[in-house]
């Protein structure tokens, strides 16, 4: 089959969206490794770091969506880590049904015990590598969220089914 014609800005988009896929795998198989000793899977620790990074207590359908996460995903892991007693929920004042998620005690000591792991390998990660790089690379990621957001809300709302099943929507 042939392929389509992209411009050269749409090949090198491509280009680093197989690679972001490559290394998001890498990522989570690493992050996994590094905190299976506190009990942690990457899924549990982003979204324990969420809820840390959350100025005031959310309803996971806020998780969800500061993560780009479905809904479901969320609920399911938050709901594992109320099992072990993680994190805990508030009632909230403006939605009976939403509850509140929020850490306990137990879940700030393994979130800070996580990132005492991950300072030093964040660290190695950036080995060979100038902070001015690895902020450009971050605005370039900032900038093709945005492009993305951009086009998912221009939408109205039926999705190609082609690039739903590449991209994962």
């Amino acid at each position: 089959m042939p392929q389509p014609k992209r411009t050269p800005g749409g090949d090198a988009v491509t280009d680093l969206v197989l690679d972001l896929f490559r290394l998001n795998n890498q990522l989570l198989s690493a992050g996994d490794r590094l905190i299976a000793p506190l009990g942690l899977t990457s899924a549990r620790w982003q979204i324990l770091g969420a809820i840390v990074a959350a100025d005031y207590p959310q309803p996971v359908a806020w998780l969800a969506r500061n993560l780009g996460a479905h809904r479901q995903n969320v609920q399911r892991i938050i709901n594992d880590l109320a099992k072990e007693g993680l994190v805990g929920f508030e009632t909230n004042p403006h939605h009976r049904r939403a509850q509140l998620v929020v850490l306990t005690k137990k879940g700030k000591q393994i979130f800070n015990a996580a990132m005492r792991l991950q300072a030093p390998w964040s660290d190695s990660l950036a080995d060979g590598l100038t902070a001015k790089d690895i902020e450009t690379a971050h605005r370039v990621m900032l900038a093709l969220r945005q492009n993305l957001n951009a086009k998912d809300d221009a939408d109205d709302g039926d999705r190609n089914p082609a690039v739903s099943s590449i991209f994962g929507a």
